[in-house]
């Protein structure tokens, strides 16, 4: 299951950045030009008493307005509410409330989501003012929050309440022994397809219209070869594509599909071939350290000779060159062609990413491989490498003690890194190698 999402929505100058900042503990950036970042940097993580959520920011809503760009913020504020699993409701104590609180609560009150009314600038303690008890009049279930989100005052009673209507986790509730597979690529690639392929009936919406695929959709497959949470994924475009509000926060869910997934699945579209946005997408996969299997879909579509395999496959390594670990595989999600073959890659590729290898049998395999090749030196100053030891799975993380972190050159770690596939495999799965200087820092 994803994150659980809570938007913190009200009219312009309430003070939904200040109470966002100060529950992240970060000063985020509202609009922040990050490569592989959606633009309108609006989302941040945040956990209380054990809980992790996603916060999201919106801009402030005006129900009623002729401005272009106080219309798009409204629409994006909407969006929040739409993919929003708790809500929380800003208005500001010193103004009192307003004609636009009332629109903004008859909105939330349609959305029929568990919303939470937070009255700010309640700076001073003891009582809150005469003006906070108007909102009681709103209409809501549950009473009112005074807080200060400068000061921080009421913020946990306030998280409180956040939490109580949140969705549980499987890591909080029972444990799910499926393994999850994120679907991930750009529109139209036959994500869906292969899903309905899968499931054996069309559950999922199968479009050649972009964006049709608004949320990340789990779907439950459970056969001879295992149990699986398959999660169908909104595609992912271009930043300069994502123009609507709604799709944004699809892209976000998106995004967390793939943090809280075991394996993800690549979708290329075999007749539009490897695309520099497919790189990116792919790239966001390898960052989170996930299992992938590359999927070059619509093969059926293609015109072969006896070189066209190869010739395929030397243009995705080529583009996918950060990450030849990732498996491939050549289907038809229309005709089913070769999809059975991935249940099987599936679970070697999360088996792999899970493995575990003793200290002793790794500094073999290390000490074999520094006889072979030396390890660099410079100026005199020769890289002695200490020992290895595994510190963690999903993916596999190894540390390895040194004199000198700086000697230990990009080009001699991925030697390592090919040692150690060459003897454990780790196929389909990234490895994390942690360079630590005895007494120092890591690199």
């Amino acid at each position: 299951m994803s994150l659980p999402i809570c938007a913190i929505v009200g009219r312009p100058n309430v003070g939904k950045s200040t109470l966002f900042n100060k529950i992240t503990g970060k000063r985020v950036s509202i609009v922040e030009d990050t490569p592989g970042v959606t633009r309108d940097r609006i989302y941040h993580e945040a956990e209380w008493n054990g809980r992790s959520f996603l916060l999201v920011d919106t801009g402030g809503i005006e129900p009623r307005t002729d401005n272009a760009m106080l219309e798009y913020m409204r629409r994006q504020a909407e969006a929040a509410i739409e993919t929003a699993d708790v809500i929380v409701f800003l208005t500001d104590v010193t103004v009192g409330m307003t004609d636009d609180d009332k629109s903004i609560a008859t909105m939330l009150i349609k959305s029929k989501k568990p919303v939470i009314v937070a009255v700010n600038k309640a700076d001073k303690t003891g009582l809150p003012p005469a003006e906070f008890y108007e909102f009681y009049s709103l209409g809501f279930k549950d009473d009112p929050i005074p807080i200060s989100a400068m000061h921080g005052n009421g913020t946990g009673d306030l998280l409180d309440r956040v939490i109580s209507f949140m969705p549980e986790t499987e890591e909080e509730g029972d444990i799910d022994e499926s393994i999850r597979v994120a679907v991930i690529g750009k529109p139209n690639a036959g994500k869906s397809s292969i899903i309905n392929k899968i499931l054996g009936t069309e559950r999922l919406i199968v479009s050649n219209v972009p964006g049709t695929t608004r949320d990340a959709i789990d779907s439950p497959v459970e056969n001879e070869y295992g149990k699986y949470i398959f999660v169908d994924t909104a595609g992912i475009r271009r930043q300069s594509k994502v123009l609507d509000p709604i799709e944004k926060y699809s892209v976000l869910r998106a995004k967390l599909s793939v943090d809280n997934a075991d394996v993800c699945v690549m979708m290329i579209d075999a007749e539009q071939g490897v695309t520099e946005q497919d790189v990116k997408i792919a790239g966001i996969a390898h960052e989170a350290g996930k299992p992938c299997i590359i999927c070059v879909n619509k093969w059926d579509l293609i015109e072969k000779d006896n070189g066209t395999v190869a010739e395929f496959t030397e243009k995705v390594r080529i583009a996918f060159s950060f990450m030849p670990y990732a498996e491939l595989l050549f289907i038809s999600a229309k005709t089913g062609q070769r999809v059975d073959r991935l249940f099987p890659l599936i679970n070697e590729v999360y088996e792999q990413s899970r493995q575990r290898i003793s200290t002793g049998t790794l500094n073999d395999v290390l000490n074999d491989a520094t006889t072979r090749v030396q390890p660099p030196s410079d100026k005199g100053k020769y890289l002695k490498i200490y020992y290895m030891t595994q510190t963690g799975v999903c993916p596999p993380n190894f540390v390895i003690f040194c004199n000198n972190a700086e000697l230990f050159h990009f080009s001699y770690q991925r030697y390592i890194e090919n040692q150690l596939r060459d003897v454990f495999g780790f196929k389909g799965t990234p490895i994390k190698l942690i360079i630590r200087e005895r007494g120092g820092d890591d690199k």
